[in-house]
C-alpha cells in the first residue's frame, strides 16, 4: 500500500485557524497551537455575549424610562402597568427613545397611564349596524369603461372596407375600355384578310 500524505488538509486547517486569529497580539496570531487555543476561547465568549448584549440593552432602556418617570413623580412599574391597561403596545426600546428625544410626548404617555390606573379609559367608538357595508356598492361604474373602448374600434374597420370597395370600382371601367379598344382593333384585321382571299379567287378564275 502506498503511503498517504496529509499535507494539504493540515495546511488548510492551520490557515483557517490563523485567519480567525488575525489581529491578536504576539504568538496568538503566529503560532498554530496558541492561536488555536485563543480562537476556541474567543468563539465561546462571542456565543455567550450575544445573549448578554440583549440583557444589557434592556437594563439601559429601563433605567432611562425610570429616570424620565421620576421627573413626573411616577414609578416605572406603575407606568408600564397603566400602558398595558390603556392597550398601548410600545416596547421599552421605543419608550426610551421617546423619553430622550421627545419629552413632551412622553409626558402624554404618563398621563394616559395615570388615567388608565384610575379607571378613566377612553370609550370605544360604536359601529352602526344599520348602515350598509362598502361591498354592496353598485359595480356599473367599473363596467362602463371597457364597453366604450370596444365600441370605438369598429368605425376604423368600416373605413378600411370602403376604401377597398372604391378601389375595385375604379379598376372595373378601365378593364372594360381595354376590351372595347382591343375588339375595335381586331375587327379591321379580319376584313382585310377576307378581301385578300376574294381577290386571289377572282384572279384564279380569270386565268382559267
Amino acid at each position: 500500500m502506498p503511503r498517504v500524505k496529509g499535507g494539504t488538509t493540515t495546511k488548510a486547517r492551520r490557515k483557517k485557524i490563523l485567519k480567525l486569529a488575525k489581529g491578536y497580539v504576539g504568538s496568538k496570531r503566529l503560532l498554530y497551537k496558541t492561536a488555536n487555543e485563543q480562537v476556541m476561547k474567543s468563539l465561546s465568549y462571542a456565543y455567550r455575549d450575544r445573549r448578554q448584549k440583549k440583557r444589557e440593552f434592556r437594563k439601559l432602556w429601563i433605567s432611562r424610562i425610570n429616570a424620565a418617570c421620576k421627573l413626573h413623580d411616577f414609578k416605572y412599574s406603575k407606568f408600564i402597568n397603566g400602558l398595558a391597561l390603556a392597550n398601548i403596545q410600545l416596547n421599552r426600546k421605543v419608550l426610551a427613545e421617546i423619553a430622550v428625544e421627545n419629552p413632551d410626548d412622553f409626558k402624554n404617555l404618563v398621563d394616559l397611564s395615570k388615567n388608565a390606573l384610575e379607571g378613566k379609559l377612553p370609550k370605544k367608538a360604536k359601529v352602526k349596524t344599520d348602515e350598509k357595508p362598502f361591498k354592496e356598492l353598485p359595480k356599473k361604474a367599473a363596467v362602463i369603461e371597457p364597453v366604450e373602448k370596444v365600441e370605438s374600434t369598429p368605425p376604423v374597420k368600416k373605413t378600411t372596407v370602403k376604401k377597398a370597395s372604391t378601389s375595385k370600382k375604379t379598376t372595373s371601367p378601365k378593364t372594360s375600355t381595354k376590351k372595347t379598344t382591343s375588339a375595335k382593333k381586331s375587327s379591321p384585321k379580319k376584313t382585310t384578310t377576307k378581301k385578300a382571299v376574294k381577290k386571289t379567287s377572282e384572279k384564279k378564275e380569270a386565268t382559267e
